[in-house]
């Protein structure tokens, strides 16, 4: 494994076009799963300028106004200016609707496991879960950081103690590792858009960063920003933002979605997509495995990778690596994986109860995690989060 080395993730805000879009998308996945749960869709939205484009399909008896939901997300993200509104931008829809499909109607609580085994995938890809001990949430420390940055960017502004940011904002942190641990913050990029480009003046919107937008995200860090940290505020100079600046696009963040490229993700998207998609919940198992095999104590750092085809219910791979740090091997620790989670598309919606989720959460589930990550959240309790077999595996040696 490498030692020393200087690693940096990146975050965007909610209110950058890619996560408008992502949220957009999970926002109509959330609405067909409150009427339906058993319904099957796939949403992706492009913006730029002052248009939105909608594309949906979806296999459900349950009515959802597409620009509706839509101008709702692009409200609460707080996009307000004359050149991008809710009220105002264009909003173009093609819908492509079916009715309910025989495949998809079922109660997964109440299936037998023979029937369950019957259900099989629609989709083909691999999936990556991965964890590491590198914080308590058991994830990389380098994207956990970045995250806090742009969720207290974001908080700045909603808070009206920086009043003059708009909702776009990219992020990006530099850790510094040694002997493969985190041992300081190498460096500090913050990208703030502002809604005049007179003002505020760079060196107060550098100070009105620091003080309220990266002290706050490190007061209860053990690792902190020192002297030698390197700190860039809109280094390239104002930057106003937004979809009339820069397009979006659904599942363009995976990096951000996921582990912050410290360790390997699917090149599908995450966010758009229904629970019926395995190339979006077998990433939560996957995760699922993953941190339970570090929250039992059998590594410092565990990837789970799954290789799913269509028409088959198990995925045809299952592999652990440790990258070194398994107390067994990795093959050892394939099989025990393998014997204690449930890797089939129906098991994985029973275990997590994913398409009666958004019932729950009336704000929308799915839409939630569409910005600051879809792994190691703490605001939200997330069911792939939880160690509860932690334990098991201990005892399954």
């Amino acid at each position: 494994m490498r030692k020393d080395y200087t690693f940096i993730s990146e975050s965007v805000t909610e209110g950058h076009p890619d996560k408008l879009c992502d949220q957009i998308s999970d926002a109509i996945v959330d609405h067909f799963l409150m009427q339906d749960p058993c319904a099957l869709v796939r949403a992706e939205c492009a913006v730029s300028s002052a248009i939105l484009f909608i594309g949906a399909h979806f296999a459900t008896s349950a009515k959802v106004d597409l620009p509706h939901v839509a101008r709702k997300v692009i409200k609460r993200i707080g996009y307000d200016q004359p050149d991008f509104n809710s009220k105002t931008c264009s909003i173009l829809t093609a819908p492509q609707g079916r009715p309910p499909e025989k495949k998809a109607l079922f109660d997964e609580h109440a299936l037998t496991e023979a029937e369950i085994d019957r259900i099989t995938s629609g989709e083909q890809g691999t999936v990556f879960g991965f964890a590491c001990d590198q914080t308590s949430v058991l994830m990389p420390l380098p994207i956990v950081l970045a995250h806090k940055l742009a969720y207290s960017l974001t908080g700045a502004r909603t808070n009206r103690d920086l009043p003059y940011l708009m909702p776009d904002g990219k992020v990006q942190i530099g850790v510094e590792f040694k002997n493969g641990r985190p041992s300081g913050i190498h460096s500090i990029a913050v990208t703030a858009s502002q809604r005049d480009v007179e003002s505020p003046p760079q060196k107060r919107l550098r100070d009105d960063i620091v003080e309220r937008v990266i002290g706050p995200s490190f007061e209860d860090e053990e690792i902190k920003p020192s002297s030698r940290t390197k700190l860039f505020i809109n280094p390239d100079g104002v930057f106003t933002g937004g979809p009339s600046h820069h397009s979006g696009l659904t599942g363009r963040k995976n990096a951000v979605d996921t582990y912050g490229n410290f360790s390997r993700h699917s090149g599908n998207a995450l966010s758009g997509k229904g629970p019926m998609r395995i190339d979006r919940i077998g990433a939560y198992a996957a995760r699922y495995a993953a941190k339970n095999v570090v929250a039992a104590g059998l590594a410092t750092d565990c990837e789970v990778a799954l290789s799913y085809s269509i028409g088959i219910t198990q995925p045809v791979s299952l592999q652990v690596e440790t990258f070194g740090t398994g107390k067994y091997s990795n093959e050892d620790l394939g099989e025990i994986v393998r014997r204690n989670f449930d890797f089939r598309l129906a098991g994985i919606l029973r275990h997590f109860n994913l398409r009666h989720l958004p019932t729950a959460y009336p704000e929308g589930f799915y839409q939630r995690i569409a910005a600051y990550g879809h792994f190691g959240r703490t605001d939200i309790d997330l069911p792939w989060e939880k160690t509860d077999k932690a334990e098991i595996l201990k005892g399954d040696l």
